[in-house]
């Protein structure tokens, strides 16, 4: 058995048998040439973006230009999350699910086992202990990832809180996230992500991408800690968090979930308009969100990761200043072009790319070709504290009071601009049955509706009904629960026009939500929930016609009942675990959809 070594010293800063034990069972079997111990110091970083240099890892860009920053190029095969090859591994197929793959645990191990058995020989194996959450909270978890993967490694760095901290958080006890992740050849037909809640482990083979190899992140925070939530009475969901700040210092934070291409991160650092001057919003988290109730009786949340791992492509100073800001300096960028200069570009920046850009892959790229220069998942990792516009509340043990839940989805039709719920119950039914429409591009037919409840569909570590149980049971926990929202910046009118201009506008919105959560200003009811009147939203300085805004905030009953009977086929497939409450607010509105139309 090779020697552990670390950068400082030839043990491990712990004494915590049951991670020794871990540690020495899986060196025995991926057999690496060295296993380093990290320690998460600075000199141990520099070390590291050496060696990921030298070992033609990562390419240095100009650090003049971005200081600390590196590009990595993964392999062509290896770009995105493989929900086909994501597997929950429970004893029985019915608990997790039908929205769930699903791998017997003892043949998953054996498969994994096999493919694992001198995987590291000739390579470095990496212990990575880490936390999610603020250190010392009683929110937070302990995890440790053994990889072979330095970009892992430099990865994790930015997103957790990584190193020495962890071991001394964990101190002696068994109770920490076990990672275990091996790149073997990146070969898809030898690509595994799976998961085991029971024993709150995880194992990945096959793949560097973040999603799949940032075993804190999707896996640890969603898929295990959903599970973990379930078992302990909390929440974890795929929801950013963010404080709003009136000109008389009230502060109010919101957690809301948004499917992919909704605007979520945008929301989660948003620029308030000239109009709101005095008015200010602050990130506490652009993704992932852990709950619980608070000894005051509210719902109290903290964001477990320490950075951002966001998709690139679309990001510039106009759609999110504050996160071209955060990726000036000390950001890792994966899989976008190159310009001549050492800089980094992908479509939708401020800037034309310069003659001379490489694409994603290292290749030439000429303007007005068919082949994009960054990939279309391309990403950058960055620290949080680069955020200009970072809660100072985001590193608080206890968290922040959450005083509203927003759920969000890309909808042409049907769901206006913004609704309310009448109750909890009814709340988590809009959640559980949120969805966004697909493009022509992705599936070749315009307007289907997608299911994804909670924004939760490829995160959840478990049954998707019994998680919906979960939802409803912690109203019974929480006795001054968050009012809870649906938004859609994206409906159209029948020109095929957006009827709101969103991106810094969505803070009219924003402080409507943030209103009515303090009982302080109107609303309309309607059979599907409450939305604002004209003259609820502050609308001055904006051009929108009042014929747009009543578009975009109307509820057309027709299209609701069209919508309500659609949702059918997704309960069904839930099936029996899909709870009562749920599928009577259903059939609630349907009669409440009728008797209004005098059926």
């Amino acid at each position: 058995m090779p020697k552990p070594t670390t950068a400082s010293d030839a043990k491990p800063h712990t004494k915590n048998k049951a991670l020794l034990q871990w540690v020495a069972d899986a060196t025995a079997l991926t057999r690496p040439d060295r296993v380093v111990w990290c320690d998460g110091t600075e000199k141990e970083h520099e070390r590291l973006t050496k060696e990921a240099v030298d070992q033609k890892v990562l390419i240095a860009l100009n650090q003049k230009k971005r200081p600390g920053c590196y590009l990595h190029r993964s392999n062509p095969n290896d770009v995105a999350r493989v929900e086909h090859l994501t597997f929950i591994c429970t004893p029985t197929k019915e608990e997790a699910g039908p929205t769930n793959q699903w791998m017997a645990p003892d043949e998953a191990k054996a498969k994994l086992t096999k493919l694992c058995d001198g995987a590291m020989k000739g390579r470095t194996m990496y212990v990575v202990p880490y936390v999610m959450g603020p250190l010392g909270s009683p929110f937070s978890k302990i995890g440790v990832e053994i990889t072979d993967s330095i970009y892992v490694v430099l990865n994790m760095r930015i997103m957790t809180r990584m190193g020495k901290a962890a071991l001394d958080m964990l101190g002696d006890s068994n109770d920490f996230n076990r990672g275990f992740h091996a790149l073997l050849d990146v070969n898809p037909e030898r690509r595994y992500i799976t998961h085991f809640p029971q024993e709150n482990f995880v194992w990945s083979v096959g793949s560097g991408y973040g999603g799949n190899a940032l075993l804190g992140k999707k896996c640890l925070a969603l898929r295990i800690g959903s599970y973990l939530a379930n078992r302990e009475g909390w929440l974890a969901e795929h929801m950013l968090i963010l404080g709003v700040e009136s000109p008389e210092w009230q502060k109010t934070y919101v957690a809301a979930a948004f499917p992919s291409a909704c605007g979520k991160t945008n929301f989660a650092m948003l620029l308030p308009p000239r109009r709101f001057d005095g008015w200010k919003v602050y990130t506490v988290g652009d993704d992932i969100a852990w709950l619980r109730e608070g000894s005051d009786g509210r719902l109290w949340a903290i964001n477990p990761e320490n950075g951002y791992f966001g998709v690139a492509p679309g990001t510039s100073y106009k759609s999110n200043a504050s996160a071209m800001k955060s990726i000036e300096k000390n950001t890792l960028f994966t899989n976008v072009a190159l310009t001549p200069d050492g800089d980094i570009w992908w479509e939708g920046m401020d800037k034309e790319a310069p003659e001379g850009t490489v694409d994603w892959q290292g290749r030439p790229w000429k303007k007005g070709g068919t082949e994009k220069a960054a990939h279309a998942n391309s990403r950058f990792t960055a620290p949080m504290a680069n955020n200009p516009v970072l809660s100072k509340h985001v590193d608080d043990p206890e968290g922040v009071p959450i005083s509203a839940i927003i759920f969000g989805g890309r909808r042409a039709t049907t769901v206006p601009l913004v609704l309310q719920s009448f109750n909890w119950n009814h709340g988590v039914y809009m959640g559980a049955t949120m969805g966004s429409e697909t493009t022509a591009a992705a599936t070749g037919e315009v307007g289907v509706v997608r299911r994804d409840p909670m924004a939760m569909l490829p995160f959840c570590g478990y049954n998707m009904g019994d998680y919906f149980r979960h939802w409803l049971e912690m109203r019974g926990r929480i006795a001054h629960p968050p009012r809870i929202f649906m938004v859609n910046w994206f409906r159209k009118g029948k020109e095929g026009q957006f009827l709101w201009p969103g991106y810094g506008e969505n803070m009219r919105v924003l402080r409507w939500i943030v209103d009515r959560a303090h009982v302080r200003v109107g609303g309309q009811e309607t059979p599907m929930g409450w939305v604002p009147r004209e003259g609820d939203i502050d609308l001055s300085g904006l051009d929108i016609s009042s014929d747009n805004f009543k578009a975009a905030t109307t509820v057309n009953l027709d299209e609701w009942k069209r919508e309500l009977e659609s949702q059918k086929e997704f309960f069904d497939k839930i099936g029996p675990t899909m709870p009562t409450p749920i599928k009577l607010q259903r059939e609630l509105l349907l009669a409440v959809i009728d008797s209004v139309k005098g059926k």
